[in-house]
Order: structure tokens, then sequence, then C-alpha cells
């Protein structure tokens, strides 16, 4: 992925979309796991690549690039929630696409939904994406020792609803 990276970000188009469709599952995973619609995830993927393609000049190290991808996605996520929570009554954001099903075993994605964001997001980058925690880290913008405490919490809050108490 280094290679395509450095590739895309000396203008290599053929490279960037090759980039992109590496990481079009994971960019799902991630944006649904946010904003829980299909609709909406979709936009912020969009975006996402779009400020991608726009930025790649920027991006230092090519071997980052998919936390740097990451991480504008999240970014973008989060300005489309709180878009949300400005426009929309608040039971229009607990709706959940069935679409999702193709990505996340609903038994998964049931145990999730009662996590608060700031858990699930975490427990997702981490099993589901398999980044490590400095990597979430860098793409939430917190500090290691708080992604590693909500880790914890997070797999505690999981167990909690796995095991139905």
């Amino acid at each position: 992925m280094t290679d395509l990276a450095e590739k895309a970000r000396q203008g290599d188009t053929e490279a960037f979309i090759e980039l992109m469709n590496m990481n079009m599952q994971s960019m799902y995973k991630t944006a649904v796991a946010i904003l829980k619609r299909d609709e909406d995830a979709a936009d912020a993927i969009q975006d996402t690549i779009l400020k991608c393609w726009e930025n790649m000049g920027k991006l230092r190290k090519p071997e980052y690039f998919k936390t740097w991808m990451t991480k504008i996605l999240v970014n973008n996520c989060r300005d489309r929630l709180r878009e949300r929570q400005r426009t929309l009554p608040s039971d229009d954001i607990d709706m959940v696409s069935d679409e999702n099903d193709r990505y996340l075993n609903a038994e998964w994605r049931a145990s999730l939904e009662s996590i608060e964001e700031k858990y699930r997001l975490i427990l997702l980058l981490y099993y589901s994406d398999g980044y490590k925690t400095p990597e979430i880290s860098k793409i939430l913008g917190i500090p290691e020792a708080t992604v590693r405490t909500r880790l914890a919490r997070g797999r505690e809050k999981y167990l909690k609803s796995v095991e139905g108490k």
C-alpha cells in the first residue's frame, strides 16, 4: 500500500483509485459505526475520497496513508453528525438501515448499538480495521492512554451487553 500511496501522492490517478478500492470496506464500516445510516456513510466516504485526492500532496509519510485517510473520514462523519443534530429531531438519528448486515454481523452490530459512540468507534477501529492504539490515537486526536482506557471500558460494556446484564 505504501508504493501506491507514494504514486498517488505524485499524481497517479490509477494508484489513487486502487488505494480507495482497497480501503472501501474499512471506510464503510467506520462511517456506518458513527453515522448509522448508509446514505450518510456514503456521503461521508465520498467527501473523504475527494478531500484525500485534493490533499494527497500534503501526505508526508505514505506508509501512514490509511491512518491519514481514516482520520479525514472520522472528521467528516463527526461534521455530518453535528449537522444532522442541528437539523433533525433526535428520533431520526437512531435509524439504521438493514443493508448494514452485508458488512457487520447482526449480533456484533446489535451488541455495539448499546455502547456509546466513543467506545464503539474505538472497538471497531481496533477489532474490525486492525488499527493499533497509537494509530487510533492519531486518527481520533486523543491521547493513547485515553484510547487504551476506552478500549478496556468498551470491552467491558460489550461483554455486559452480550451477557444481557
